[in-house]
């Protein structure tokens, strides 16, 4: 039996395909099978009205791949954290790591960053800049790694404990990584992107901590920022739609004071203005036909 009698799309029927037409005056004679014709409206209705751009199955293959890179520097950069090392040397590693790996670090002189990796620490909340700052017992450090392998960008980060966790590191780190993980859960088609902002708002902010509103998650997988524009924090329901084939980051930075924070004199680093810790944990997302698959998989 063939596809379009399973779809149960008769000759007068709309097109799946969009244009408007009747099924019999448009695609019915096409090879192509209706899903397919509904995927491809789908993906030029998001690129013209939201500039998103719906992966194909052999782009998103290229993103896992990426993200498999990704996931194997991030358990390098977790080995090797401990109190007296530099967060220039985790820089270091992260750098040949993606050259052994015929890999580029996209931050590398994007937009004149000078390293290839972020390493935000304690009241860091993101951007920060790989030096001579020493790690000590007690701190805590996000390490944010995004390669370019075959021209595909995967983009995820962790906050890491260096020594013996604080009470109040330990509760930023549990609230952040519950945050994303509360986020991704709200990943499905038909859902909206203000879902996933609430979902993330609605938990830290019951626990007494903030939610940045200066950087957003964001597409990726093509290029290192594409649309849409992820949000950590919304109203259900607002927002655009998800659909399958959206690729985007979502990427909450949880303050365990106030929200507002500055920009240091490098134009990058920023911090909190109460000087309190920030933590925060991130992975690419993928909307599937009925959820999402994570293309940069870690714990939560």
């Amino acid at each position: 039996m063939n596809k379009v009698n399973n779809n149960k799309i008769g000759r007068n029927d709309p097109c799946p395909c969009g244009s408007g037409k009747k099924y019999k005056k448009c695609c019915m004679n096409s090879t192509k099978d209706p899903e397919i014709l509904k995927h491809e409206s789908k993906k030029q209705e998001y690129k013209n009205k939201y500039n998103i751009i719906l992966k194909e199955p052999h782009q998103i293959e290229g993103i896992k791949k990426s993200g498999r890179l990704l996931l194997s520097i991030l358990e390098k950069v977790e080995k090797m954290i401990e109190p007296g090392i530099t967060t220039d040397m985790i820089n270091d590693l992260v750098h040949k790591e993606h050259l052994k790996a015929g890999a580029i670090p996209a931050p590398l002189n994007y937009r004149g960053f000078p390293k290839s990796v972020c390493t935000s620490v304690n009241e860091v909340i993101c951007h920060g800049i790989p030096g001579d700052r020493v790690l000590k017992d007690h701190d805590i450090i996000n390490v944010d790694v995004t390669p370019i392998l075959n021209n595909y960008y995967a983009d995820a980060s962790k906050t890491f404990f260096v020594g013996a966790p604080s009470e109040d590191g330990q509760k930023i780190v549990n609230i952040a990584r519950e945050s994303l993980k509360r986020g991704i859960n709200a990943v499905k088609p038909d859902a909206t992107l203000g879902d996933i902002g609430f979902a993330i708002q609605d938990y830290a902010e019951s626990l007494g901590c903030s939610v940045v509103r200066e950087f957003i998650g964001h597409g990726v997988g093509i290029d290192f920022h594409e649309q849409p524009q992820v949000l950590h924090y919304g109203v259900r329901g607002e927002g655009i739609k998800l659909v399958p084939g959206m690729v985007f980051t979502i990427e909450p930075m949880i303050n365990l004071g106030a929200k507002e924070l500055h920009i240091l004199d490098d134009n990058w680093t920023a911090v909190t203005n109460d000087k309190s810790l920030s933590a925060q944990f991130e992975q690419t997302i993928l909307v599937t036909e009925d959820g999402y698959e994570s293309l940069t998989p870690f714990e939560l």
